[in-house]
């Protein structure tokens, strides 16, 4: 009896002491807190890409041009989640296409003036279809997702993060 009222009496005392972990930094719903800008770190010398040539005026011996892009954006936006890392966010994006086939799936930035000065982070969610014609098929086998990092300095700034699909457009807002 005394072994087991011991045991009740710590496993309450550990439960009541959990309130303060809703506050906590080590919370992964707190990392996507307020932002404070800090000074970008100069990595010229120390590039990954440093190798990689820089895009001048294409006068290269074996040089092509850019392919057209013939993407279009998704016909409807599902599922929009900001999901906090360390360095940043992960934005996941689920959307249904307008027939089967859909490839190379991507989010591309939108940028603009007004998006930039309101804070706003917005992407179009754009999929390749196949030159043959294919069946529209179920919703499931229509599904599509994607995912981009954002880095802690794209986000010192962002207060909401939109995509934009053919039909509609889901939006997430900063607490």
């Amino acid at each position: 009896m005394k072994k087991s009222f011991t045991v009740l009496l710590v496993a309450a005392l550990t439960v009541s002491a959990c309130s303060g972990w809703r506050d906590s930094g080590a919370n992964p719903s707190n990392w996507f807190g307020s932002s404070t800008p800090a000074d970008p770190v100069e990595t010229s010398a120390y590039d990954a890409n440093a190798l990689v040539p820089q895009k001048g005026d294409g006068g290269g011996l074996f040089s092509r041009a850019e392919p057209e892009d013939t993407s279009v954006p998704i016909a409807r936006i599902d599922e929009l989640r900001v999901d906090p890392t360390p360095g940043g966010a992960i934005v996941y994006v689920a959307g249904t296409a307008a027939r089967q086939g859909a490839y190379n799936a991507r989010l591309v930035r939108t940028d603009s003036e007004e998006n930039q000065k309101n804070g706003v982070l917005e992407f179009t969610f754009r999929v390749d279809y196949p030159d043959k014609a294919t069946n529209q098929g179920t919703e499931r086998s229509r599904m599509v997702s994607d995912a981009i990092n954002i880095s802690q300095k794209d986000l010192a700034s962002t207060r909401l993060v939109r995509v934009v699909g053919q039909q509609n457009a889901l939006e997430s807002r900063r607490r």
